[in-house]
């Protein structure tokens, strides 16, 4: 690999990973993310964040987590735990600073956040909860009706199904946010925007209008996608500048080096 490659950087930028320090401020995103501090701070008991995958749920969870934590009690459970014993359990630990060596009942766990009076209720984040079942959903509920956790929870919607009309959400949900795939002005500005956050100036100049439209109509727009997509593509200038570096134009990305990407990523079907 060239040293110092112009687009080893950027490549890096896009790998398929989730850290609140990459948020990206779009105005439509902003706005979702306040809505969803908004709620937070609101005295309501169940707040819930959803859309299909790729549409950002994750990273604004764990922007959320990150900035809560600051000023306040928050825990996040980034992958799901299924079991409904040892998911009470560490709440209680992580929540509580209680350590049962074993799984707790729901009344158990009740009685320990009751006796200790917290002046503010915690907050507990739930990414992928459509993986939880329709009883520890209840347990949730039921956690969050009796005000001893506030619950945000992150939610998949499909083509096929109102992910609100799914019985064990229908009467939980105080409140709901739904996050959408972007356009193409605002993937322009994320992509361009995560690149001068790194100082990736000439990089971010090879973006345009027309290669733009082209990504996000092969992405449909959505984040995770895109960022794949590129991933792949700086990728592949890399290679480019290792081995045949007078190919490469600076001016703007290649729409069929833009293509090639796509195929590696099962974009295209070539």
């Amino acid at each position: 690999m060239v040293e110092n490659s112009l687009f080893s950087k950027p490549r890096d930028l896009f790998l398929d990973v989730v850290n609140a320090r990459d948020y990206v401020q779009i105005d439509s995103v902003s706005h979702m993310y306040q809505s969803l501090k908004n709620s937070v701070e609101k005295p309501l008991k169940m707040i819930l964040l959803y859309g299909k995958p790729g549409t950002g749920k994750s990273m604004l969870l764990h922007k959320l987590h990150y900035d809560l934590s600051k000023h306040q009690k928050v825990f996040m459970v980034e992958t799901p735990i299924i079991e409904e014993e040892d998911f009470l359990r560490v709440l209680a630990q992580q929540i509580f600073g209680h350590s049962p060596r074993e799984g707790i009942s729901l009344n158990r766990f009740l009685e320990i956040a009751s006796a200790l009076s917290l002046p503010n209720v915690p907050i507990v984040l739930l990414d992928e909860a459509q993986l939880y079942s329709a009883s520890l959903m209840e347990k949730i509920r039921l956690i969050s009706d009796a005000r001893a956790v506030k619950f945000v929870i992150t939610l998949h919607k499909t083509d096929k199904e109102d992910v609100i009309a799914k019985e064990h959400f229908q009467t939980r949900i105080w409140e709901s946010i739904e996050l959408k795939n972007a356009t193409p002005e605002e993937l322009k500005v994320y992509v361009q925007k995560k690149l001068l956050k790194a100082n990736c100036f000439d990089v971010a100049n090879m973006f345009n209008d027309k290669n733009m439209k082209l990504i996000a109509s092969l992405t449909r727009g959505n984040y995770r996608e895109t960022n794949k997509l590129l991933f792949s593509l700086f990728g592949l200038y890399c290679w480019y500048e290792e081995n045949h570096p007078s190919a490469i134009g600076y001016n703007a990305l290649k729409p069929k080096w833009i293509e090639m990407a796509a195929i590696h990523t099962g974009l295209i079907r070539a």
